[in-house]
């Protein structure tokens, strides 16, 4: 029975809400499910993403796939980062403490990147338009104060 990790639609049209869960392939998309791992809120700014890492990992580990788009939640939450460094402890390459500290030396470093990108609340698009402005009102004053 092939299992994947993927996302359940929910909420009115055009207003989704998602639940992440484990489901057979072959299952509908909103259909039957094995086990709920969290939720996925795409319309909040920015999306918040409600995940049980534990269970997620463990699915993984069990052979679980992830759709594209949970892969991508996956790596964001840091899930896959951490089955990949216990992966190393199984092989051997360091011991279970090590992959712990990195993974939490990661995850601080992940949420400085957040946070400065959540700080920066102008849209990436609007910044060009809002320097065009500023550098010709400087202009503007600079030419005010020749006369």
């Amino acid at each position: 029975m092939p299992v994947k990790i993927r996302l359940q639609r929910h909420g009115a049209k055009k207003r989704p809400f998602y639940f992440i869960v484990v489901a057979d392939a072959r299952a509908p998309r909103d259909g039957k499910f094995i086990q709920k791992i969290g939720t996925y809120n795409p319309l909040t700014v920015p999306a918040s993403i409600n995940i049980d890492t534990e269970k997620a990992l463990r699915w993984l580990q069990k052979g679980a796939q992830p759709t594209d788009t949970v892969r991508r939640i996956l790596s964001f939450k840091g899930v896959l980062y951490l089955k990949h460094l216990l992966r190393g402890v199984k092989l051997g390459l360091f011991d279970e403490p090590t992959a712990f500290q990195k993974f939490e030396q990661w995850q601080a470093e992940h949420e400085q990147k957040v946070a400065a990108r959540r700080d920066n609340k102008k849209p990436r698009a609007v910044q060009p338009i809002i320097k065009k402005v500023e550098d010709a009102s400087a202009s503007q004053s600079e030419s005010g104060a020749e006369a």
